[in-house]
């Protein structure tokens, strides 16, 4: 028999004896909420799916439904609230957890608060939610009406033929993002529930870092920046703070969602990242 070495026929097989993925043992279902926008869903399952996909080969019950994506947080809400009653069913779980990008960390705290949902969620994990407002939703509001009029004319549009019975309303939608409305009025009248634990994450990309930022994100950073400070293109970090904060990621606000739009150049693995958190959530017992 030929002397062919054994260390060189396993480099050509590359054959291992455990080649699965680690399993995240979590407890309970993880259900993924989207944010504001179409983006993230153009020629994929919605923002989050390859995550939840990704989670899925990993033991997680991961799931990453899609809503209206340029509607207010009430009507987006009404939604969710059907997706996690179908999951409840599904999984016979008896409670979640969540873990939202950016408005849908809005949503889920409406859910938590306003509807009830608290006896169903066990924690909320929000990554570059706006809980302080943002800046951008003031600058597409200062825009001449006919600009203003168009642009809410076009987002409505795609918004409510995106998805199955969609509908939109993307100009009150905005109002309700700037700072002054979630700070006067959606932060007091949407408190957290003392029942469920609250963790986030805040992104950094372009001025003031070393993060590559998206071109198309080049103009928002600057102005948010001016503002706001360090920012992810859309959501500052101070804006993204609450509960208890577990750290900047150092990606921008289209990255976070696995895009990189076509123009490379990011080192930011937002599989690995999501799996992370599910990982933390299993070592708390969730």
């Amino acid at each position: 028999m030929s002397t062919f070495p054994a260390s060189a026929f396993h480099r050509l097989t590359g054959l291992q004896s455990l080649p699965q993925p680690d399993v995240i043992p979590t407890r309970l279902p993880v259900v993924m909420m989207h944010g504001f926008g179409i983006g993230g869903s153009l020629r994929r399952g919605g923002h989050l799916h390859e995550q939840a996909m990704y989670l899925r080969m990993r033991g997680v019950r991961a799931y990453a439904p899609n809503v209206s994506p340029y509607n207010t947080v009430r009507a987006r809400s009404q939604t969710w609230k059907r997706h996690i009653e179908h999951v409840l069913h599904e999984t016979g779980a008896e409670a979640i957890t969540i873990i939202a990008h950016s408005m849908g960390g809005l949503d889920a705290r409406f859910l938590i608060s306003q509807m009830g949902l608290h006896n169903c969620i066990a924690a909320l994990v929000t990554v570059a939610t706006p809980h302080r407002g943002s800046e951008l939703a003031n600058l597409v509001l200062k825009q001449p009406d006919s600009v203003r009029s168009w642009m809410a004319d076009v987002a409505d549009w795609l918004g409510t033929h995106i998805i199955e019975n969609g509908s939109a309303n993307s100009l009150q939608t905005v109002r309700e993002l700037t700072p002054s409305f979630m700070q006067h009025s959606f932060n007091p009248n949407v408190p957290d529930h003392p029942n469920v634990r609250y963790w986030s994450y805040a992104g950094q990309a372009g001025r003031d870092t070393e993060v590559p930022l998206t071109p198309l994100l080049r103009y928002f950073n600057a102005y948010l920046y001016q503002r706001e400070g360090c920012n992810d293109g859309f959501v500052s970090v101070d804006s993204a703070k609450w509960g208890t904060f577990k750290g900047v990621l150092d990606a921008d606000h289209i990255r976070q969602v696995g895009m990189d739009a076509g123009f490379g150049g990011a080192d930011f693995d937002a599989n690995a990242f999501y799996a992370n958190v599910a990982q933390d959530l299993a070592n708390e017992g969730l």
